[in-house]
């Protein structure tokens, strides 16, 4: 199966720039993946296709503001990305001009409150950092760093707190599960009274999601390790919604790429935690997933095949040209789909 099988035209002014000001007023394209058939409502409306006994699987990663603005010692300017902790006050970076910040570059932010020393380059052209500060070190990057936006989104953000999700917990991701920004905590306590459950996972987004699929043949793509957990607690409530006959429903990209990782190949699961680098594409068998929630992706992206995977490349292909022509916002800050 070809790349180029999974493109779509947009126009740039589809691409949303900016978050709506109230988050579940976004819209929402319905898709039955048996029928074809599309419905368009909005996304507060996601309780007419929640049942009681569902259960609905979300994750509480939360967005580091991971994009720090500083000078070389040099004096020139230098813009870092962190992407990995990997201990000992080490991270695993991006670096703008990478080839002004070799092995042994001085780099400051906040006018010294944050220093750092490049100590390692790898392969990729990703720099390893080890960071010197005083304090705690995610108090300083609240403080300093900035969210690390994609870069199809050119307009800078008023409210940080618009890339993240109301129920983010747990620090470690690159960039946001951007299918949970639309639920509030009202809708979330009308799910919950619907008799719907909420489970949580924790996938930490890293850039690799987003990378392009450069091969012409999708099989030849390798995807970016994750980190990801599935609690004790979670995997008891999943083993319990299927066994009630309930469906298990995944809020992102993310959600469902835990589950598919962690479950056995009868559907069940136990706690686990570890990197996963799963690769979801046409012809896969969805072993946990029901149903998905999720935003609209780029074309030819590895998220736009993993929907196709769950709901047929025809039906995907066809929504999404619904869309465009309905003038769906796309993308992180843009509108949402329901594949059921």
């Amino acid at each position: 199966m070809k790349t180029h099988d999974f493109y779509y035209d947009l126009p740039q002014e589809l691409i949303a720039q900016t978050p709506l000001k109230q988050r579940d007023s976004s819209r929402l394209l319905v898709l039955d993946r048996q029928t074809g058939a599309v419905e368009h409502r909005h996304f507060h409306d996601i309780l007419d296709y929640l049942h009681p006994g569902d259960c609905l699987v979300l994750n509480d990663s939360r967005v580091l503001p991971a994009r720090l603005l500083g000078r070389r010692a040099t004096g020139g300017a230098v813009e870092v990305l962190l992407l990995r902790d990997t201990g000992n006050d080490t991270w695993e970076c991006l670096t703008k001009p990478g080839r002004k910040t070799p092995v042994g570059a001085e780099l400051s932010f906040g006018e010294g409150l944050l220093t750092a020393e490049v100590v390692g380059a790898k392969e990729d052209g990703n720099k390893l950092l080890r960071f010197r500060y005083e304090g705690i070190f995610l108090e300083l990057l609240e403080r300093l760093g900035k969210m690390p936006l994609p870069p199809y989104i050119k307009e800078e953000l008023q409210d940080q707190e618009r890339y993240q999700t109301v129920y983010s917990r747990v620090n470690g991701s690159a960039a946001a599960p951007t299918a949970g920004l639309h639920f509030t905590p009202e809708l979330l306590a009308e799910i919950e009274a619907k008799g719907v459950h909420l489970a949580w996972v924790t996938l930490h987004v890293g850039l690799g999601t987003f990378r392009p699929v450069k091969a012409e043949e999708i099989t030849d793509h390798h995807m970016h390790a994750e980190f990801c957990m599935l609690s004790a607690e979670t995997a008891a409530l999943l083993n319990r919604t299927r066994a009630a006959g309930g469906r298990i429903i995944c809020v992102g990209t993310t959600s469902c790429r835990t589950l598919e990782s962690f479950a056995a190949e009868d559907g069940s699961f136990t706690e686990r935690s570890g990197w996963t680098d799963i690769f979801i594409y046409p012809g896969y068998r969805f072993k946990a997933m029901d149903a998905l929630i999720t935003n609209f992706h780029l074309p030819e992206s590895t998220l736009i095949m993993l929907v196709s995977a769950f709901a047929g490349r025809e039906n995907v292909l066809n929504a999404y040209k619904i869309a465009v022509e309905e003038r769906y916002r796309f993308f992180s800050f843009g509108d949402a789909c329901l594949f059921y």
